[in-house]
């Protein structure tokens, strides 16, 4: 009979029993005196989960897509609170500058750090209804003089360089003249003849002001950045 000389562990196969995939494990390679070896092996099969397994594996995707989802909105109501909001055009009070259903994203730190300026195309809640937003520019800041004769803009006796209104958007209306008071402004439509603004509801109280309006993103067409 052989003598056995040497015992040694083999190493772990993958293969299929029964249509199914099992791990094949050694028991042992045996080498005997002869150069024969022989070689056990025990198979053990990988069993499906169980139903309850499934369901804990289930349940902790699902917790991890709520949390990922509580992040997210989270994240996204101080952005809007504190940062940035994306609001959307109605009407042409402000034409040719921005049109009706133009995107906008408006920038709310803008005035948290600093002050409006003239010029500045800003977003504001209505003195007359809060519960409203309009986008307007500013004409004049708190202890300037503003009046409009025959439509020409006056802020401090100097004529406004509105260029940036088209002959035929322009009124022929007159105002004036006023001294805007401590923490508040005067704000136009660049469509002077169809805008409701300043010259119809009054001042703009500062913290009525929304934000700066940044960026038009869409149309992609006509995007701009607002300096």
């Amino acid at each position: 009979m052989p003598e056995v000389i040497a015992l040694e562990e083999a190493p772990a196969l993958m293969g299929e029993v029964d249509g199914r995939t099992a791990e094949v494990l050694p028991l042992a390679v045996v080498t005997t005196s002869t150069g024969e070896f022989t070689e056990r092996r025990a198979v053990i099969e990988r069993r499906a989960p169980t139903s309850a397994q499934r369901w804990a594996q289930l349940k902790a995707e699902i917790a991890a897509w709520i949390r990922t989802l509580f992040s997210a909105a989270v994240y996204a109501i101080l952005i809007v609170t504190f940062l940035f909001q994306v609001a959307r055009v109605e009407g042409q009070s402000m034409a040719p500058t921005l049109e009706d259903q133009d995107r906008l994203i408006v920038n709310k730190l803008a005035y948290r750090i600093g002050e409006p300026r003239r010029d500045d195309v800003v977003m504001l809640y209505y003195p007359l209804d809060p519960s409203k937003s309009f986008v307007k520019r500013v004409i004049a800041e708190e202890h300037d003089s503003v009046r409009i004769v025959d439509g020409r803009v006056y802020v401090n006796d100097i004529p406004l360089n509105d260029d940036y209104v088209p002959a035929d958007f322009r009124s022929r209306d007159d105002w004036g003249p006023q001294v805007i008071p401590e923490g508040y402004y005067f704000v136009m439509g660049d469509h002077r003849n169809n805008s409701s603004d300043s010259r119809h509801w009054g001042m703009v109280p500062k913290r009525y002001i929304i934000g700066r309006v940044q960026l038009r993103w869409w149309p992609v067409a006509t995007a701009r950045v607002f300096p």
